[in-house]
């Protein structure tokens, strides 16, 4: 690699913190939520859609739609699902500011670690006297709360005494695993701000991996496991909460001899696996478990968009697969008969735009380039891939591409709770998806030779990707 290249990929290493949030307030613009239809109408209200299709909204937030703008002390902010009332939440006046403190509990630096930062404490209460509130409810206001407080790390929270269910709710967060108590020494003086045992510090990294959403409901942006029984009626659960046990497996071909753990059997054809509204975007993405052959019943147009984008001379010129009707037909059989490829089509709001293959690394012949050196890695047994090409021309640039990758990302790490590392291996010339990818978290593990190519092994891990808000 030349001299040029090397300060290139340095410079694109150096976004990796900086440029995440650059990259990010670019894409989304002045913030995460997005306004209602009606943004000229005095009294403003934000709203996300859930990946159902729900609106999530505050009544009556008069700010300038940006971050926490607007909210004061002691206001109530009422959150409705579909104009549904689910809770009420306010920032208590009377509690100070905490911080999720850990390392140094027990230290001589107890209360004097003013590095780690300071949160208001929001109490949730129910949408109207002598009620409760669903854990359904309690997570849709949650993925509220952490969107529009999205540059907090932790949610401080309390639950209002006037909820009927306080007892099931708070069971619930600390259950799942979105929430935690801060962690109590064994001694402390009264002064200290560990002192309330009622606060429960929400967690970014554990909401975004499905803590509340994973074993407890399918609402969230995994879609439920398919019940083949059934054409119509899914099981409740996300996909990912059926963790495929660790069974000895072996794979030979042409590219691979590797011993790997026996890989899930496919999902249906057709079959949703993964929708979340970007609100950088306005529009809802959606992955689809690629059908090969339509019928009156159940069109979907996968492999005609397939051919027609592999025959532009941009997408060809990234993947060479350039070729007739019946190749890609081919092409795609062999890759729904592979274990270790998952094909997927994408789109914005039911448009097809991209086409992406989620492969496991070991049993993928990028696993021979990961190296083992000095710096290099071997590949690990539930290690994912990502191999992405975005057809459409109208859904190309650095806003849509930025969403369309950190959601493949999070749904590679939400697909299987061990996988711990998701990678790539874009070409070393193409500077977008280089940035792209860097923006994404990831950083430039090495450099190899395909025989076709020269390619940068991109790699984020699981707590970079979750830690970074890059969601």
């Amino acid at each position: 690699m030349n001299a040029t290249a090397t300060r290139r990929l340095l410079a694109l290493q150096q976004t990796l913190v900086s440029g995440v949030n650059a990259g990010q307030t670019q894409a989304s613009g002045k913030n995460r939520l997005s306004p209602s239809i009606s943004q000229a109408s005095e009294a403003q209200s934000c709203v996300l859609f859930l990946p159902n299709g729900g609106a999530l909204k505050m009544a009556g937030f008069n700010g300038d739609l940006c971050g926490i703008a607007g909210e004061k002390e002691d206001e109530q902010h009422l959150i409705t699902l579909d104009d549904i009332p689910l809770g009420v939440y306010k920032a208590r006046s009377d509690m100070p500011p905490v911080a999720l403190v850990l390392s140094s509990i027990g230290t001589p630096f107890q209360d004097k670690s003013c590095h780690v930062p300071t949160y208001p404490i929001l109490e949730i209460g129910p949408p109207r006297q002598g009620s409760g509130i669903s854990t359904i409810d309690l997570w849709n206001i949650i993925y509220f709360l952490f969107t529009l407080h999205h540059s907090q790390e932790q949610l401080p929270i309390v639950f209002s005494d006037n909820l009927i269910n306080r007892s099931e709710l708070i069971e619930y967060a600390l259950s799942s695993g979105l929430g935690r108590p801060q962690p109590q020494p064994a001694v402390h003086s009264a002064a200290s701000s560990l002192a309330n045992p009622d606060v429960i510090f929400l967690t970014r990294m554990a909401f975004w991996q499905g803590a509340g959403m994973i074993g407890f409901h399918g609402h969230g942006w995994l879609s439920p496991i398919f019940d083949p029984s059934s054409a119509s009626t899914p099981c409740s659960l996300p996909r990912s909460h059926y963790a495929f046990p660790y069974t000895p497996a072996f794979t030979r071909n042409d590219l691979v001899i590797a011993a790997h753990p026996l890989r899930p059997p496919k999902p249906q054809p057709g079959e949703l696996l993964y929708k979340r509204y970007c609100p950088s975007i306005g529009k809802t993405l959606a992955f689809r478990y690629l059908c090969l052959d339509d019928t009156a019943e159940r069109s979907f147009g996968h492999v005609e968009a397939f051919h027609r984008w592999h025959n532009s001379p941009r997408v060809n010129s990234g993947w060479g697969e350039r070729g007739s009707l019946e190749q890609h037909r081919v092409y795609l059989a062999k890759v729904l008969a592979d274990p270790a490829v998952l094909p997927v089509m994408m789109s914005w709001d039911g448009e097809l735009m991209g086409y992406a293959e989620f492969v496991w690394v070991k049993e993928n012949h990028m696993a021979t380039y990961l190296g083992g050196g000095e710096g290099g890695t071997q590949a690990r047994d539930w290690d994912r891939g990502i191999h992405v090409l975005a057809g459409e021309d109208k859904f190309k640039g650095r806003t849509f591409s930025a969403a369309w990758l950190r959601s493949a990302i999070h749904f590679a790490f939400l697909a299987d709770p061990r996988t711990e590392r998701v990678m790539g291996e874009p070409k070393i010339d193409n500077g977008a998806i280089l940035d792209t990818c860097m923006n994404a978290g990831s950083h430039v593990q090495t450099v190899f030779d395909f025989p076709y190519k020269r390619s940068a092994l991109v790699l984020t891990s699981r707590e970079r990707f979750f830690k970074l808000d890059l969601l």
